[in-house]
């Protein structure tokens, strides 16, 4: 069997690369009035973060049909492997294929890094590009994926929130700034509810398929308030920046996208069953790509 390019464009879920593009957005952005600033390997930050979402999502697909969370069960739609349409051979192959395309751009924008920082630098991003390439493998796959024991929220929110938004402006300007680790947890936090909601709506296939995630471990409701916490500290978080960091209103700009996160909580507290999340997913992966650009856009005007 060859599967078809629409297949794998299907298996690529490209309506999680807003998420995954979020943090890397806010931290190229926030770093765009320095002086220090280049586009070259902003360019490579973006393209890397697209190749290690890709190689998350394909990985995610090959671990959980191998694993049996992909089941005839399950609320969410329906994977590749699962269905048959691309083959767990021919899916790890693309998982070692998008493991050696981020390895090549990362590796590239830590050259060019060390050039302008230091070797110092190339180091410790190094060393962060391998755990950030096994984190995308092991979440599902592997002997003892961690996404089957509720470790997921964690690795989400260092990797789509601190290293996403402080990685990358450290990368761009050669210096890290403490007060973005506000603005970095709250894009972490936002990505955390991505994964909750999907977690909260895979819940009955998860519980059967042995795979302990945050909702599975609290039960719907429990994992409902959860997610409430989530949302409310993310926002909080960069309104705390605001108060400490705002000199201009437009540094403000990011409040237009609370509405829709306050929309998400009001929808997922009136969600009686599982399955009524899964519009909500695609819908807060938006809405925090809007704050991470409202974010940026009000620091670079």
């Amino acid at each position: 069997m060859k599967p078809s390019l629409q297949h794998w464009v299907a298996a690529a879920r490209l309506r999680t690369l807003p998420l995954a593009l979020s943090s890397i957005l806010a931290g190229g952005l926030l770093a765009m009035p320095d002086p220090a600033f280049e586009v070259l390997p902003f360019v490579l930050i973006i393209l890397t973060a697209i190749f290690l979402q890709v190689l998350s999502n394909f990985a995610n697909d090959y671990g959980d049909s191998i694993h049996g969370a992909d089941s005839s069960e399950r609320k969410g739609p329906k994977r590749a492997v699962q269905q048959g349409l691309i083959s767990s051979a021919q899916m790890k192959r693309a998982v070692w294929l998008f493991a050696a395309l981020s390895f090549f751009t990362g590796l590239s924008l830590l050259l060019f890094s060390a050039y302008r920082w230091g070797w110092e630098a190339l180091v410790l991003f190094l060393v962060l590009g391998i755990f950030a390439i096994a984190a995308a493998i092991t979440y599902t796959a592997g002997s003892l994926p961690y996404g089957y024991y509720g470790l997921g929220d964690i690795s989400v929110l260092f990797f789509f929130g601190i290293v996403g938004v402080c990685g990358t402006n450290f990368l761009l300007v050669g210096k890290f700034i403490p007060n973005l680790l506000l603005p970095a947890l709250s894009l972490g936090l936002f990505a955390v509810g991505v994964l909750n909601l999907n977690n909260l709506r895979d819940i009955e296939s998860d519980q059967k398929a042995g795979k302990r995630s945050i909702p599975v471990r609290l039960g719907y409701e429990n994992g409902k308030i959860y997610h409430y916490v989530i949302l409310i500290a993310g926002m909080g978080s960069t309104l705390i920046f605001a108060l400490f960091e705002a000199q201009k209103w437009t540094q403000w700009l990011f409040l237009l996208a609370f509405p829709f996160f306050i929309f998400n909580l009001i929808a997922v507290g009136k969600a009686a069953e599982p399955q009524n999340l899964d519009p909500l997913l695609k819908k807060l992966a938006l809405s925090t790509l809007f704050f991470a650009l409202l974010l940026g856009i009000g620091a670079v005007l």
